[in-house]
């Protein structure tokens, strides 16, 4: 059958050729009493697959289902009754592998039921996609490649298609690799790099329920599986595209050379953070303030650099280079208790000797001021101007700022204790000399 296309490109030629052999195939599958044999093999094979499939499901489901238990099989047998929708295609493929067998046996052709047992292995391909796969990642990676792959491979086109991709060779530079590898690396990539974010997330939520071990330690182990898991899988990423190790050693020259001149401060600051994370001397839930000014609760720890929240709710990153080479003041590292103390000033009417007793009884009285390391130390200080000026000291867990008001609380308690004891707080006094007198004495 010649339909004149020598006019026409090459790929309107090459599928035109395609259909002219759909066609013929058709035509013969049509005419062929085998053919016809082996579409009757095909149907009482999938109706066999259904028969069993109504009775096996259910009964499967009943043995698998774990209902509401939640014992370390539960979670294990849940997984593997989401895989039931699979039983009908994969059974309807089976059997029909059975019946290709009889057949070549009978007529030494088979094609028509290969064909049928490579469409019910899409069907069961649709129906993983579909039914089963949950993670939208997964499932739009099904939808975009396994199941083209697994229509050409029913239509009989995947090998033509692999030997096209095989052939077609690109290149950048030196490095050359066939379309394969390309289509081989997206694959392989995706999953790779998705069961990376996977295994680092189930990690992450492991070593984040050791409690005994110091935050400093977690968040190293953390960095450390994170890189150590995506850094094998580009090495195998790169094993599967058939890309050759040493071919990027010029790439990786060029990185360290880039490294020594415009990106030493990364380097420094991730060297920084690394060694923040062992000696633990800054962690996340410190409270501390650096030589340039800046104060707050560390919130994140990352490679670069280390995020604090003010109490103002505002982010400041603060590079890990800075909490190394400069003075910084943990108000956490050594525990939580901080101590404060409360200024205040009593008259010279005042006998002072009671003073003490009285405030350190009021400022223990308060439910968030310690006893240990030392309780309440009521100080004299000085006398002023004005008064004679004390200063009570004491410990709290927590720092004085944000929600915590200690320092209000302890002077309203001061207040309140000198009321009640009829001391007087006395307010700032200035004796004016006036010479010669006031203007309106000296006319009268």
């Amino acid at each position: 059958m010649d339909f004149g296309l020598s006019q026409y490109p090459p790929i309107v030629q090459q599928a035109a050729d395609y259909g002219l052999q759909g066609y013929e195939l058709a035509l013969t599958w049509l005419l062929s009493p085998a053919a016809w044999s082996q579409f009757a093999l095909l149907v009482v094979a999938y109706l066999l697959a259904v028969l069993i499939a109504r009775r096996l499901r259910p009964a499967l489901s009943r043995l698998i289902d774990p209902g509401d238990a939640q014992n370390m099989f539960a979670a294990p047998r849940r997984f593997v009754l989401r895989f039931l929708p699979l039983i009908l295609p994969l059974l309807a493929y089976a059997l029909t592998g059975i019946g290709e067998q009889v057949v070549r046996s009978m007529f030494d052709s088979g094609s028509v039921i290969a064909f049928g047992k490579r469409v019910f292995l899409f069907l069961a391909v649709r129906a993983l996609v579909r039914d089963i796969l949950t993670d939208p990642f997964l499932r739009t990676l099904g939808r975009v490649i396994l199941l083209p792959i697994a229509a050409l491979y029913a239509l009989g086109l995947l090998d033509t298609v692999n030997t096209i991709l095989t052939e077609t060779i690109v290149g950048v530079g030196n490095i050359q690799f066939s379309l394969i590898s390309i289509v081989r690396g997206v694959i392989a990539g995706a999953i790779l790099f998705w069961l990376g974010q996977w295994s680092n997330t189930q990690t992450a939520t492991i070593i984040a329920k050791q409690e005994a071990m110091r935050p400093s330690i977690r968040q190293l182990l953390l960095k450390t599986v994170e890189f150590t898991i995506f850094g094998v899988a580009f090495i195998l990423l790169m094993n599967i595209m058939g890309i050759n190790l040493g071919a990027l050693a010029v790439l990786g020259g060029a990185i360290g050379v880039g490294l020594g001149f415009g990106l030493q401060k990364i380097a420094s600051n991730f060297i920084s953070g690394v060694i923040l994370l062992v000696e633990g001397q800054a962690t996340v839930g410190d409270y501390v303030e650096l030589d340039g000014g800046e104060a707050g609760t560390i919130v994140k720890m990352m490679a670069r650099a280390a995020i604090l929240e003010t109490y103002d709710g505002r982010w400041i990153v603060v590079p890990n280079e800075d909490f190394i080479t400069t003075r910084v003041v943990n108000y956490s590292d050594s525990g939580s208790a901080n101590r404060y103390e409360a200024p205040f000033s009593v008259s010279y009417d005042t006998d002072i000797n009671k003073v003490p007793a009285i405030i350190e009884a009021a400022v223990a009285a308060h439910p968030e001021v310690l006893d240990l390391p030392y309780p309440p130390d009521c100080e004299l200080r000085g006398f002023g101007d004005s008064g004679i000026d004390f200063a009570v000291e004491f410990w709290v867990n927590g720092i004085d700022d944000g929600p915590n008001k200690y320092t209000s609380d302890v002077l309203f308690l001061i207040w309140n204790a000198l009321r009640d004891h009829n001391i007087e707080i006395p307010f700032p006094q200035r004796v004016v000399e006036l010479k010669g007198g006031l203007p309106g004495t000296q006319s009268a």
